[in-house]
């Protein structure tokens, strides 16, 4: 695992499993949020948020945490891990309810700075429809991925804790 692409619904824990996987194995994360919205949760202009995936995928390691259609087929080419978080839509929610309970006001590690969390419905019925809408995309991809890419298809918490424990520890330099 060299570079690892996490994909999934809001709420499925893409940052969390990034984190943990680049704390485990030394790997550099990059969330595609910061790319995505600049300060004050205004949306960069399609074009900037397509050439800063692109730049970071270009890097020789990464674990990449976000969907981002736009980009999805170049960073699927560079990857050689995709890692689907494919948990149900109560539990996303529940998280997302939790994310917000936790971080209100401030603004999270893997969000661009100047975006606090907030609370807001559009955003959860978006999430909410996610099973209906950017699930099955994802499903097309894993059933019939590239050949040189590992697919790892996650539906539950349980799942995620075995293979985080599956991964193995980088060596410490001495």
């Amino acid at each position: 695992m060299k570079r690892v692409m996490i994909i999934g619904g809001a709420g499925s824990g893409k940052s969390t499993l990034a984190r943990q996987i680049g704390e485990k194995t030394g790997l550099p994360v990059i969330h595609i949020d910061p790319m995505f919205w600049k300060a004050g949760w205004v949306q960069r202009p399609r074009e900037e948020t397509v050439a800063l995936a692109l730049q970071a995928a270009e890097g020789e390691e990464w674990v990449f945490d976000g969907n981002n259609s736009a980009t999805l087929g170049e960073r699927l080419a560079r990857a050689d891990t995709l890692i689907f978080l494919d948990l149900g839509t109560v539990i996303r929610l529940w998280r997302i309810l939790l994310r917000i309970w936790h971080h209100y006001g401030h603004t999270r590690p893997d969000m661009a700075e100047g975006c606090p969390e907030r609370f807001d419905w559009g955003f959860l019925k978006w999430a909410a429809g996610y099973r209906r809408r950017g699930r099955l995309g994802a499903l097309r991809i894993i059933r019939s991925p590239p050949p040189h890419l590992k697919v790892v298809h996650l539906r539950t918490p349980a799942e995620v804790r075995r293979f985080l424990e599956s991964i193995p520890e980088r060596r410490k330099e001495s």
